[in-house]
């Protein structure tokens, strides 16, 4: 099965920007829906982005619109996550996750998903 480790993780003050990235490994990423999700001290797990199997659809939480962007390099076999204008409520570990899609579409629920990265911790200072 596929195995996910996230990268890129660290402290930055409000306004600054980090890209996370997912790399896969012993399955091909391109078989996969891929997601990103953040978990707060204290809060439940939520979606982030999450981009289709075929890079054709991306989709985001509300939170993070215009700021977060999502992209996908199968030929690397990697998810990165590009994070924009960050703000003190982004602080959270975040993790990526992948699923063998049954469709083409942006898997947004993380009961959805079957594997899970480590996650990596991001901290946003005012």
């Amino acid at each position: 099965q596929v195995q996910l480790a996230e990268f890129g993780g660290g402290s930055v003050q409000t306004g600054g920007s980090l890209t996370l990235s997912c790399a896969a490994s012993r399955r091909p990423l391109r078989n996969y829906a891929m997601g990103w999700f953040r978990q707060a001290p204290g809060k439940e797990r939520e979606f982030v982005a999450g981009i289709s199997v075929n890079g054709g659809s991306t989709d985001y939480a509300d939170s993070v619109k215009g700021r977060f962007t999502i992209s996908r390099d199968d030929a690397n076999n990697t998810v990165f996550l590009q994070m924009n204008s960050l703000k003190p409520e982004d602080t959270a570990v975040y993790s990526c996750a992948a699923e063998l899609p049954y469709s083409y579409r942006v898997y947004k629920n993380p009961n959805e998903y079957d594997h899970w990265g480590q996650g990596t911790q991001v901290t946003v200072s005012s």
